[in-house]
């Protein structure tokens, strides 16, 4: 495949895990039932105001009940949602404000952020969610699987691979606020003494989106001895992450170099089937729904071995059961996402074309003896355990305040 390929030296035992250097890290969210999430808030609504008016079994039937979530179930709400904590049972009020996530790599969609409603919510990552924090997400180990072994994002991750393997979820930041940056003590000031200047948390992201490597032990990433190494890297990094975060740490909508702009040539119709991709006039075709220009780095951009691409397709087309929550949703394809598509192919025509930049950072000088013998390494085990950002009173089930 062009333009993407595994980092050469990835499997360095010698260079430092990410899990060393960003202690702090996650598990995936498990949703529990896929109603809850969809591509637009609107079907969220909806399938919300479904529930609310069925009852007894059908209300039951409807919910999909797991082992860790019932209509009876008594949950907290999560941190900063205004949503209710009566069992579900007795649900109802209007529907929670839906909020955006990256339900996998590069797709965003809308969640009911509800407690109630979700398997495994992870509530330490919304304490510390919102501007200017994001999540670096480490994409489980797939051998020989081409692709990034890192993705950022401002939304709240799922945190799995399009394959469904669990990674881990790293904020760059352990409070609130863009404060105390989530790096093994001491490394940033290593950093800076090693290269001459203050390095900061996102200069450190920067680094580790444009140098890591996958590894069967997880990512790993090398620090370079040279300072112009270390800055390139540095460079390309932050292009990748305002890349992949949509512009939003430059305030500029991420666009194509020579004033290309992939167009809608023939509408999409309204329940397209199948997508495939035409080479030599570079389109991509939804059915009989044509869009181009679309470089092949995008069609061939990949995560964990599968076309992002195909996966954002799939999980707007894929069939539901019929009389489910899940069928209910838009009766034709909706114009935003039709504009989401061209804005993704942007994003991954832009990451694509740079991907083979990243085998020049692959190899480095700095091991985990030299990060030892600084006493950077190994991380003191409570920069492994969430911080404590406990600053206002949470609701728990039924109305009652936690006691945290």
């Amino acid at each position: 495949m062009r333009g993407v390929t595994e980092a050469p030296g990835a499997n360095d035992d010698d260079l430092p895990l990410l899990d060393e250097l960003m202690p702090w890290s996650v598990a995936p969210l498990r949703f529990g039932r896929s109603w809850i999430v969809a591509p637009d808030a609107r079907t969220l609504r909806s399938r919300w105001d479904r529930l609310v008016a069925a009852e007894g079994a059908e209300r039951e039937a409807l919910f999909r009940p797991s082992r860790a979530r019932t209509p009876a179930s008594a949950v907290a709400a999560l941190p900063g949602q205004r949503t209710g904590t009566v069992r579900w049972a007795r649900e109802s009020g209007p529907c929670p404000e839906p909020v955006r996530v990256a339900r996998g790599p590069f797709d965003e969609q809308w969640l009911l952020p509800d407690h109630r409603l979700i398997d495994t919510a992870r509530p330490e990552l919304w304490r510390v969610a919102g501007d200017p924090q994001l999540f670096a997400v480490e994409q489980g180990y797939v051998p020989g699987a081409v692709g990034p072994a890192l993705l950022v994002t401002a939304a709240l991750p799922e945190g799995r691979s399009p394959a469904g393997r669990p990674g881990r979820i790293r904020p760059l930041f352990r409070r609130p606020g863009g404060r105390e940056p989530n790096v093994a003590p001491g490394l940033l000031a290593f950093l800076g003494e090693r290269y001459g200047h203050e390095v900061d948390a996102l200069e450190w992201l920067a680094w580790t989106v444009a140098a890591a490597g996958p590894s069967p032990a997880g990512c790993r990433v090398p620090l370079p001895a040279d300072r112009e190494v270390w800055a390139a890297g540095v460079a390309l990094g932050r292009d990748l992450l305002d890349v992949q975060a949509r512009g939003a740490l430059s305030g500029t909508k991420p666009r194509l170099p020579g004033g290309r702009r992939p167009y809608v040539r023939a509408a999409v119709p309204a329940r397209p089937a199948t997508v495939t991709y035409e080479a030599g006039d570079e389109t991509l075709c939804l059915d009989g729904g044509r869009i181009s220009p679309v470089p092949e780095e995008a069609w061939e951009f990949r995560v964990g071995g599968a076309r992002v691409l195909e996966q954002w397709f799939a999980h707007r087309t894929a069939p539901v059961e019929p009389g489910s929550l899940e069928a209910i949703g838009p009766a034709a394809w909706p114009q935003e996402w039709t504009s989401e598509l061209l804005d993704l192919i942007t994003v991954l025509a832009l990451l694509g074309a740079r991907e083979p930049e990243r085998a020049a950072f692959a190899a480095g000088a700095t091991g985990r003896e030299e990060l030892r013998a600084a006493g950077v390494l190994p991380p003191p085990p409570g920069s492994r355990r969430p911080a404590s950002v406990l600053d206002h009173q949470e609701e728990g089930p039924e109305g009652q305040f936690m006691l945290l």
